[in-house]
């Protein structure tokens, strides 16, 4: 008998607003010019802190973390595109989205100092929004579980999680969409393909020409956006939602975007990639070109671009003295929190600790 195609598929890219400013009409998204200047706003809140976080790891007063510069566009986009009453299901680069949607500056500066307190939102922040995720993939099981407890309650909710192009090549992922799928809960899985999965770059970790592409294979709905291009973002990011509210299941987005500093600040990506390279991509990265949108559409100027910028930066300072003066927890505050209940060998351990504590303080 003759072979037969029994199927063929697609994957569809999307970009709204090119790195040089240059828009297509007919995709501009109708939003209202305040929701413009929030989302931008949100863009440049995340880049004044994440740099200033650098300075702070730098000299030592703050812990290790995962810059997200050069990536606010995808995180910002879904939370203006989400609802109050939808799951924001992060991993750890996702500091504009999160500020969006209501966390303090000063969580992500205790988080990052060591203190799990920086996961605790206040109440009039809500409760959907789930802590870090910094170990590669476990949030993807997170929100397919959030997706299919929404579905059953009958919410017109869903839940919208973040990973890397990395994560899409850990089981997490492949099971986290199968389950989704095979339920159609509603849940947006945004991939956000930085190119680099800590110090391996994309074409090695996985043969796939297109993120976006690995939905197909679960029957799920998938397209390739510009990650720097924050209207590209959120035009795919709502169409997705509102598949998900109508009952229609999950969707998977690439948002195709370049990590421009480091994995995180124990890394040094010198030893991995050129600067020529990184120059290329800082000519694409998302603030500069919807700078130059709303300019283009008379919302902007030199004037408020440096009224906005002294603004953030007093709001960060205010911050970082909010942080440090916070008078700090007991250094063996963890062993209080390993279990439930004492364990000898933990207590054990805890008693050491102390005891060598008290030999460093007597010294």
């Amino acid at each position: 008998m003759p072979r037969k195609t029994l199927a063929e598929f697609k994957v569809e890219h999307l970009q709204v607003l090119d790195e040089n400013g240059k828009l297509d009409k007919e995709l501009e998204p109708d939003l209202a010019d305040g929701d413009l200047l929030r989302l931008y706003r949100g863009m440049v809140r995340a880049r004044e802190l994440d740099q200033r976080m650098l300075k702070l790891q730098r000299q030592g007063r703050i812990g290790t973390f995962g810059p997200c510069t050069g990536q606010e566009a995808p995180s910002t986009a879904a939370a203006l595109a989400m609802q109050d009453d939808d799951w924001f299901v992060g991993a750890f680069r996702e500091l504009g989205g999160r500020l969006f949607r209501g966390e303090p500056l000063t969580n992500t500066l205790f988080y990052y100092n060591g203190w799990e307190e920086g996961n605790v939102l206040p109440k009039e922040v809500g409760r959907r929004m789930t802590p870090l995720a910094v170990v590669v993939g476990t949030q993807i099981l997170h929100a397919a579980g959030i997706g299919y407890a929404l579905k059953l309650k009958g919410e017109k909710a869903a839940a919208v999680t973040f990973c890397g192009d990395g994560a899409t090549s850990e089981g997490d992922f492949h099971e986290g969409l199968n389950f989704a799928a095979v339920w159609q809960a509603p849940v947006v899985f945004i991939s956000q393909n930085n190119q680099w999965a800590i110090s391996i770059p994309r074409e090695k970790q996985t043969r796939s020409e297109t993120i976006a592409q690995k939905g197909i294979a679960y029957g799920v709905p998938c397209i390739q956006v510009d990650g720097n291009d924050a209207l590209a973002c959120y035009v795919a990011i709502k169409e997705a939602l509102e598949r998900a509210y109508r009952g229609e299941g999950p969707t998977l987005i690439e948002a195709v975007t370049y990590r421009l500093m480091m994995h995180t600040t124990a890394d040094d990506p010198t030893k991995y990639r050129t600067k020529d390279q990184e120059d290329v991509w800082w000519q694409k990265e998302p603030l500069i070109r919807f700078q130059k949108y709303l300019s283009a559409k008379g919302l902007w100027d030199d004037a408020k671009e440096e009224a906005l910028r002294e603004e953030l930066r007093a709001e960060v300072d205010t911050a970082v003295k909010e942080f440090e003066a916070t008078a700090p927890w007991p250094l063996d505050r963890p062993f209080d929190h390993v279990f439930a209940e004492t364990h000898p060998s933990i207590e054990k351990q805890h008693q050491e600790y102390l005891a060598a504590l008290k030999e460093e303080s007597d010294a």
